[in-house]
């Protein structure tokens, strides 16, 4: 399931013959650093490719108030003690920080981990941390993912070591630099987000990946999407790694994943983990659930593991990959 640090410059692609990766999405919600910390330790140990948790101030599934940790800082915290996976936000907020800012961050999360940042990134959607921070949400939705664009833009001229001039709709820069460079040559952005019309075409111009979820028909029209915006823009669609998103709990039997997906529920506040479909229950079910999205081509999934983090399904991930495979 692995291939070691990311530090040789190698882009994040989807090629056909790519085995597939899995990556644990560690919620920060209802959790302490302790519990976080163990559970990205754990992944490692069982083989998991990346690690990635989120970029949120207020906890985004049951009570707002409930204790949340900040996404940069534990992946900051988690790169000198791991030493192979991946690490990233899925996604970070643009809507939190200027882009140049951004760009430190990431560069720095790729020297403290040795190479293996991923930089995930998305519109924003949740009003309510906003408005709690004093957050500047925008005028809407559209003028969000103007602004996803053009930060996007600015990313990847910093990454790659061109001192900026900018004079945009939403930012201004005067010849920055992001120094140092990042350890790898071409660090990866990946963009989170299901939009048709910009969010998408975002991807297709300036990613290295691309995060959606949904069913298999719903994923499958929004892979079409993309493919016009590829044609549109002349890229190649296969450069771009396709990454897909489930909440996942393993056990012998799918009752008693149920169950113990219920008590993980309970401990969060919430029923259920968005309206995605939740995968519970034998290593063969659930492999059988995600073979239709790696057959659309997608060779990353992303596991959401919400506090307190199951250990069995930590443990046991290396099956469904198995599974998939021999298919």
């Amino acid at each position: 399931m692995n291939d070691g640090p990311r530090n040789d410059g190698a882009r994040m692609t989807a090629a056909v013959h790519r085995p597939i990766r899995f990556g644990a999405q560690i919620w920060s919600q209802a959790t302490d650093w302790p519990g976080f910390r163990d559970a990205a330790l754990t992944a490692e140990a069982a083989g998991w490719d990346s690690v990635w948790t989120w970029d949120h101030l207020l906890a985004i599934f049951g009570p707002s108030e409930q204790p949340i940790i900040e996404g940069w800082t534990a992946l900051s915290a988690l790169g000198p003690i791991t030493r192979r996976v991946r690490l990233g936000l899925m996604v970070g907020a643009n809507t939190f920080r200027n882009p140049g800012l951004t760009a430190k961050l990431a560069t720095t999360l790729d020297h403290v981990s040795g190479g293996r940042a991923v930089l995930g990134i998305g519109g924003a959607w949740f009003e309510r941390e906003h408005d709690a921070f004093g957050l500047d949400f925008g005028a809407g939705i559209g003028e969000r993912l103007d602004r996803l664009d053009e930060s996007v833009m600015l990313l990847r001229r910093l990454l790659d070591g061109e001192r900026v001039d900018h004079a945009g709709r939403f930012y201004i820069f005067r010849d920055a630099v992001c120094e140092p460079r990042p350890l790898q040559p071409h660090l990866p952005i990946l963009i989170g987000g299901n939009g048709p019309r910009k969010t998408l075409r975002t991807v297709a111009l300036r990613g290295d990946a691309w995060n959606t979820n949904g069913t298999a028909d719903e994923v499958r029209e929004r892979l079409a999407i993309l493919d016009a915006h590829c044609a549109a823009v002349g890229r190649d669609r296969s450069e771009i790694e396709l990454t897909v998103s489930f909440p996942v709990l393993l056990r012998d039997r799918r009752a008693d994943a149920e169950r113990a997906w219920a008590d993980v529920m309970a401990h969060n506040g919430t029923s259920n983990a968005g309206s995605v479909p939740h995968l519970l229950g034998p290593p063969v079910e659930v492999a059988d659930a995600i073979r239709p999205f790696v057959d659309l081509g997608f060779r990353t999934i992303i596991v959401r593991l919400p506090a307190p983090y199951d250990r069995e399904t930590i443990d046991r991930i290396g099956e469904v990959g198995t599974l998939l495979a021999d298919a």
